[in-house]
């Protein structure tokens, strides 16, 4: 399965956001699907997870509170809402297949991302 962020954009500190994360090549109804970011000169960040019944799994510590992940699964896609913006939010989103590894969340099959700047 091939995933795409789309939505970025710019936007001011304290604003929101909304991104979306499309699938081809088949239908996401029994994947995890969660939301990574890296920013300029930073490893990448594992921000959210989404399990296939719905429910969010994890929101990592940054997020947690001003981020909510959700699914459609008629539309086949997953979605980040982005509340209380910051600039140390800006990066490029991408959306991944997630899972429970050792300890903490992991990601792949992530494809194209999509920019989020925010200026203060």
């Amino acid at each position: 399965v091939q995933l795409q962020a789309s939505g970025g954009g710019s936007v001011q500190a304290g604003g929101f956001w909304r991104l979306s994360c499309a699938a081809s090549g088949d239908t996401l109804d029994d994947y995890a699907v969660g939301w990574i970011r890296q920013a300029p000169g930073k490893e990448r960040e594992g921000l959210s997870c989404i399990n296939s019944s719905g429910r969010p799994a994890y929101y990592a510590d940054s997020v947690k509170g001003r981020f909510t992940i959700s699914r459609d699964k008629a539309k086949n896609s997953v979605y980040l809402q982005m509340d209380s913006l910051k600039s140390e939010d800006t990066a490029v989103y991408y959306c991944a297949l997630c899972w429970y590894g050792v300890r903490r969340y992991e990601y792949q099959n992530w494809g194209q991302g999509t920019q989020v700047t925010v200026s203060s």
